[in-house]
Order: C-alpha cells, then structure tokens, then sequence
C-alpha cells in the first residue's frame, strides 16, 4: 500500500474497531496476567486438576480454540457464564486513567466499537477505570460473538450485521496480529500494536497487516494532530 493510499483510508475510517485487553491499555500494566491466573484458578478447581496440570490444559485450549473458554465450552460443556465472571473478577486499580487517550479519541471521527474476547461488563469497567467509556458507541463481545472467538469469522460478520459497519470504511486496532487476518479479507484497514509474546506476533509479517504501531495513544495523538499518522509500513 502507497503511503497517500494508507494515509486516505485512515482518514476516511468511518467505524473504529478496537480490541481491548493489552490495546487501550498496554501490557506493561499486567492486567490480564490477573485474568491469566484467574482462569488457571478456575481450571483448576473446575477440572480438580493440580495447578501445572490446569496451566497445560489452559494454553493447550487457547491454542487450539482460540480462547481458553472456548476449549472448556467443547470439551467440558462449562458454563461460559460463571467463567467470565469468575476470570474477570480482578482488581482493576494497576490501570491508570489515561487522559491523554481520552482526548485523542475524543477528536477521532467516527464511530468507536470494542470487539473483544472477554465479556461486555469486562470492558465497560476498563474503559470506565481508564476514563474513556464516553467515546464508544457499542460493544461487541464474546457473548455476543455466540462464544466464537476471534479469530474465527463468525463474530466479524456478526459485528458487521449488528452495528451496520462498512467493512471498507472500518479500521480494526489489535495486538494479537492474526486476529486482523479475517478483518482484512473483509476489506478493513488494520492496525497491528505490535505485542512482543509468541501468540501476538504470530502472522504479524503477512499482508493482512497494514499499519503496526507501538503505542496506541501516541499514535491516536498523532492521528488527530495533522497529516502524519504516525504509521510504519509493516516489517
């Protein structure tokens, strides 16, 4: 993509969609690592297992489902439910308001939506901790996806259906690179926040990638300052 294209379709994105977890806030916070021993707890009690057995069969699921839950869901028909709201429990208090990104995305236009994985009270109460609630005019979440989590494109025409969205008029923002896979088949713009684990930068170095950046709100800043976004093709 030419640096004038990727510059007029971002300045054309009438829907941004945002994932949530280690996206609106970074992971230097380490909020979901309280969500990852969280459902390792859960696991563990749920399966009786010992603490290393329920860890294996945690990352085994992710692996192969996609999410955790989604794995307990088939494999043990677990009530997704009293998951949710057992993994997210979490104090959320290591996050601090972020003002700066309050005001970036209050000067972004256009309509602002979270499709995340975890569950819809998960995020209100981040974006309320992190002061940014205001701007988002709707939540896409995992039970609204029918438990079918992202990467699969089930929840991405769900969302599409649900609040209208022009997928050639949409930009997704993800940290997790292989999530923007069906995005981009669909037509969106997308925004790779470059996360450094094994599982985020997985698939990062394909086509389905169109921006990368390391820091949402400083990139968000620079977006809404003038005409540099702040944008790197990808490496």
């Amino acid at each position: 993509m030419t640096d004038h294209s990727a510059h007029a379709r971002i300045a054309a994105t009438e829907t941004w969609i945002f994932d949530l977890d280690n996206t609106l806030y970074p992971p230097r916070h380490s909020l979901f690592d309280l969500v990852d021993q969280r459902i390792g707890a859960f696991i563990a009690h749920a399966l009786d297992l010992a603490v290393d057995e329920a860890r294996r069969v945690q990352k085994t699921y992710f692996r192969d489902y996609g999410t955790t839950l989604r794995g307990l869901m088939t494999e043990h028909d677990i009530d997704p439910r009293a998951f949710l709201d057992f993994v997210h429990d979490i104090d959320l208090r290591r996050v601090p308001p972020d003002p700066e990104l309050d005001r970036a995305l209050g000067r972004l236009m256009g309509r602002k939506i979270v499709f995340t994985n975890g569950s819809r009270r998960h995020a209100e109460r981040v974006m309320a901790r992190l002061g940014i609630g205001r701007h988002f005019d709707g939540i896409f979440d995992i039970a609204a996806a029918d438990y079918v989590p992202k990467p699969q494109v089930q929840g991405y025409h769900a969302l599409i259906e649900r609040h209208a969205v022009d997928p050639r008029a949409a930009t997704m923002v993800e940290d997790i690179a292989r999530n923007l896979v069906p995005a981009s088949r669909l037509g969106m713009t997308t925004v790779w926040l470059r996360n450094d684990t094994a599982w985020g930068r997985a698939e990062s170095d394909g086509d389905h990638v169109d921006h990368v950046i390391d820091d949402l709100t400083e990139w968000l800043t620079r977006l809404v300052a003038g005409p540099d976004d702040g944008v790197r093709a990808p490496a």
